[in-house]
C-alpha cells in the first residue's frame, strides 16, 4: 500500500506560480510511474503529467505544455509539480498518482485557486 500525501495548493493570481509536492510513503524507485492529474467542478479528472521512474521520461497534457515541469527527489521519495504563469482554467483539485505492477494508488488532492 502506498500512501501519498500531496501538498502546495493554494489561491494565486493569474500569472502566478506555486509548487505541488507529493510525499510517497515507499521509496519512488519501486513505483513505475508517478502522475498528476486534476480534476475541475463539474468536470471529469485529467492527466496533467507524468514522470517515469527508469528513464524518467516525462509527459504532459497540452494544455500545460511549456508552463508546468514535473519533477522527482529520490532521495525525498517526492514528486514536484512546478506550474508557472497559471491561467484561471488551471483552478482544480490537483490529485497525485502511483502505478506499481497492477495497482495505482492516488492522494487526497489539493486545491489550486487561480483567480483575480
Amino acid at each position: 500500500q502506498v500512501q501519498l500525501v500531496e501538498s502546495g495548493g493554494g489561491l494565486v493570481q493569474p500569472g502566478g506560480s506555486l509548487r505541488l509536492s507529493c510525499a510517497a510513503s515507499e521509496n519512488i524507485n519501486s513505483i513505475a510511474v508517478m502522475r498528476w492529474y486534476r480534476q475541475a467542478p463539474g468536470k471529469q479528472r485529467e492527466l496533467v503529467a507524468g514522470i517515469a521512474s527508469v528513464s524518467s521520461n516525462t509527459n504532459y497534457a497540452d494544455s500545460v505544455k511549456g508552463r508546468f515541469t514535473i519533477s522527482r527527489d529520490n532521495a525525498k521519495n517526492t514528486v514536484y509539480l512546478q506550474m508557472n504563469s497559471l491561467k484561471l482554467e488551471d483552478t482544480a483539485v490537483y490529485y497525485c498518482n502511483a502505478i506499481r505492477g497492477p495497482k495505482q494508488y492516488w492522494g487526497q488532492g489539493t486545491q489550486v485557486t487561480v483567480s483575480s
